[in-house]
């Protein structure tokens, strides 16, 4: 899914000691703290989005660097850029929010959901909420593995040796693999460190809901993608028709994706939930359906996992699970506000 700023008073923080537990907000600093008007919210939105796209063309259009060599260099090149992207959009963020010292730094890792606290609970729990939905693709794969298996059983002989060597190998690829880690470790961090966790406090005390918040914030993060019409129009020569399916197929999942992404944000006050989200889909791929050879297995484990994932959706994201405290500050997280 890859294709990138009140006053810090009305912001709950972390104790710069331990990281440990938000602090309760000081009512009277709050009633004294200024709030970042809706406008600028969206306008600061809007600029990080543009610029975490804009900078990946700057090393040939604005530098002037000579065309990459090889995919790795080009990759490499893609990752420096949305690294500063990244910090660019921290630093903004910390700005229109009042945070401009660097005593202030436990503040800003709190508002960006960068904490110590429930670690294991925000990595487990949306981890396994999110695997219901790909309920048909285990099976399918598992029916796949299975039947390979059997295939492959009279020459199986004497192979474990060959098996575990072959798992390690892997293993080594992927580590090397340029695209492995654009899709699993560059995309995810930044993606999700400017698109949720700079940009959802933002909105939050700019004064809008929720709701409003998890169903069009993720606006933001959809046309951000739209640089992948122009690729694919102007420099690999597809039909305009053709790009404009790709992309707008693209440019809906990634919504739908943004929805989940900052819902997970938002209940569970923590940026890793929706970062092993974005690293699980990635890997994943989209859901499966149906597979004809399954017959029809996959469908009806697709369909409920569908349901098992919108029954678990509010239990296994409940905001208790994931914060000792709760905070009555109105523009952090707003997990408070949840039953």
């Amino acid at each position: 899914m890859l294709s990138l700023f009140p006053s810090i008073a009305m912001v709950s923080s972390y104790s710069s000691s331990t990281l440990e537990e938000p602090r309760i907000c000081d009512p009277s600093a709050m009633e004294a703290a200024a709030r970042v008007s809706g406008t600028v919210a969206v306008a600061a939105c809007a600029a990080m989005a543009f610029f975490y796209v804009a900078i990946l063309y700057s090393p040939t259009l604005i530098l002037r660097l000579p065309p990459p060599a090889s995919l790795d260099s080009f990759m490499i090149r893609r990752f420096a850029c949305a690294a500063v992207s990244s910090a660019a959009s921290v630093l903004a963020c910390g700005l229109l929010l009042g945070l401009g010292k660097l005593d202030d730094l436990p503040s800003i890792l709190g508002v960006l959901g960068i904490r110590r606290d429930h670690l294991w609970q925000a990595v487990a729990f949306p981890l396994l909420l999110t695997s219901f939905l790909y309920t048909g693709s285990f099976v399918s794969r598992s029916w796949n593995l299975i039947s390979a298996s059997t295939e492959r059983s009279e020459n199986s002989y004497g192979e474990d040796g060959i098996c575990g060597q072959g798992c390690t190998d892997w293993v080594c690829a992927y580590a090397r693999n340029v695209m492995a880690w654009r899709n699993y470790v560059v995309a995810p961090f930044t993606e999700e460190l400017v698109f949720r966790a700079c940009m959802i406090p933002l909105l939050l005390c700019g004064g809008f809901g929720t709701s409003s918040i998890i169903f069009f914030s993720p606006v933001f993060f959809s046309l951000a993608h739209l640089n992948h019409f122009l690729e694919l129009y102007y420099q690999q020569r597809y039909r305009f028709m053709k790009a404009f399916l790709i992309v707008g197929f693209q440019l809906g999942y990634t919504v739908i994706f943004g929805w989940y992404a900052s819902f997970l944000f938002i209940r569970t006050g923590n940026l890793i939930s929706p970062i092993v989200a974005h690293v699980f889909c990635n890997v994943m791929g989209l859901p499966l359906l149906s597979s004809p050879r399954t017959k029809g297995t996959a469908t009806v484990a697709a369909a409920a996992g569908v349901v098992g994932f919108l029954y678990l959706l509010f239990p296994a994201t409940r905001p208790g699970l994931y914060n000792d405290m709760r905070d009555g500050c109105s523009c952090w997280h707003r997990y408070c506000s949840w039953s």
